[in-house]
């Protein structure tokens, strides 16, 4: 295996104490619920549910129309 050099060298301390800990323990955290859905995409599929019962009534309106002028 090549060795990588790296551009930070390591420093260890003359004087004084070092220490290590290998300890690892189990953080808890209050858990973040996320939504599904955001808000801005509930709020884009209710403009486009409306946007698509407005066609269909139109739809509907000229249906009715033209069966009335035929």
């Amino acid at each position: 295996m090549a060795e990588v050099k790296s551009m930070f060298r390591e420093v260890l301390p003359k004087q004084g104490q070092l220490s290590v800990e290998d300890i690892t323990t189990v953080v808890l955290c209050k858990p973040k619920l996320l939504p599904l859905k955001s808000l801005t995409l509930e709020k884009l599929e209710k403009m486009r549910q409306a946007a698509q019962d407005t066609i269909r009534q139109q739809e509907m309106a000229e249906k009715e129309q033209r069966q009335i002028t035929h």
